[in-house]
């Protein structure tokens, strides 16, 4: 069976894996808790600003392909799992990769072993090429390996669930909040906050040198 998500599919499943296993106290999540998830700053590439209306389209094409649907547990809002265990039989390892994937595209092994620490801790980088070989070797093919950008020497995985490329680190046009002019807004922001700090220590070396 070949599945293939598009991006904001991708982010709804990865956010409902990631809070599974790091806050099981408040899942499965109701529609805004799974919003607000997909929409995190933290842990996302792209940053995305999702509304429900998309996040409940995501919702309705991964329940066709039985990856995720509403809780079967009862209550008066309706929250919703995954079901990504059920359906590939993952070991925690492998369902940590996965997950880190989804969420943040292409990424060397080492970036993986850091990101998945949350989820489960593998001893070493070579530990998380084992199982990102495994996933290689499932049939279909759920990872694959990136040809080596010019000047780096780390090889980068990428999902297959959503999509064979490098644009699995895109999203489609609306949806991502974080632009290249939000993206250098930030930056900005943080050089000028650097600055103000350079300059009060300067300041401070000054007094304390007069």
């Amino acid at each position: 069976m070949t599945i293939l998500l598009n991006p904001v599919e991708a982010r709804v499943l990865g956010a409902l894996v990631e809070k599974e296993v790091t806050t099981p106290e408040y899942y499965p999540l109701s529609l805004n808790a799974l919003v607000n998830a997909c929409n995190q700053k933290n842990n996302r590439e792209p940053v995305m600003s999702l509304d429900e209306d998309a996040v409940r389209e995501a919702l309705g094409g991964l329940e066709d392909d039985g990856l995720a649907g509403p809780s079967r547990g009862e209550g008066r809002v309706t929250k919703y799992e995954h079901h990504l265990q059920e359906v590939f039989n993952f070991t925690r390892g492998e369902t940590a990769v996965m997950c880190v994937l989804l969420l943040r595209g292409p990424q060397t092994g080492g970036e993986l072993r850091g990101r998945t620490e949350r989820m489960f801790r593998f001893e070493s980088t070579e530990d998380v090429l084992g199982t990102l070989q495994r996933l290689m070797q499932r049939e279909p093919a759920l990872v694959k390996a990136l040809p080596r950008q010019p000047g780096t020497k780390e090889t980068r995985y990428a999902p297959l669930l959503s999509g064979e490329t490098e644009a699995a680190e895109m999203a489609p046009a609306g949806v991502v909040a974080a632009s290249d002019e939000d993206r250098v807004a930030r930056l900005e922001a943080e050089v000028t906050e650097l600055r103000g700090e350079i300059a009060e220590l300067r300041a401070q070396l000054e007094r304390l040198m007069s």
